[in-house]
């Protein structure tokens, strides 16, 4: 089940507050928690795995070891249903080719293409809408008040 909230947000991404001229509802979604690698790990052991948590994690832990390497060796990794994994170099433009080096390359970021498990998860995602975190927050101050209030009488 995926969580989301309605938020008006400009129709324009990066706008300033005061500069927005129109605005939209949009979904977004809320997250239901995190898992870090050994939960995950344990998540993929419990589902009928003949490997253990530890060996879990340990494959997973050198196969980022080993997705890193070959990404820095030029390399595009595919794996399968879960997608092709490339570098993609950020760049501060140059006048001309003989003036453009190394110093132009500001960042080498990861950039994952999803496999066809991973394209477009909308035809079997269920959707729940549950308040945005502001409005969350605001229901658990009031019950905080109310708490408060009902002790002092």
């Amino acid at each position: 089940m995926i969580n989301y909230s309605i938020a008006i947000m400009s129709t324009t991404p990066g706008t300033k507050k005061a500069d927005i001229n129109e605005t939209k509802a949009y979904g977004t979604a809320q997250m239901s928690g995190k898992l870090d690698l050994d939960t995950f790990a344990e998540h993929i052991s419990d589902h009928n795995s003949p490997f253990s948590k530890g060996v879990v994690k340990g494959i997973l832990t050198d196969a980022v070891s080993c997705l890193r390497e070959m990404l820095l060796e030029g390399k595009r990794v595919v794996l399968g249903d879960l997608g092709t994994f490339a570098v993609e170099l950020s760049t501060e433009g140059a006048r001309t080719t003989n003036e453009f080096s190394n110093q132009n390359i500001k960042a080498v970021n990861v950039r994952w293409t999803p496999g066809k498990k991973f394209k477009n998860l909308r035809d079997v995602a269920q959707f729940q809408l549950v308040p945005s975190r502001t409005a969350q927050a605001d229901a658990i101050e009031v019950i905080k008040n109310e708490d408060t209030i009902q002790g002092l009488e």
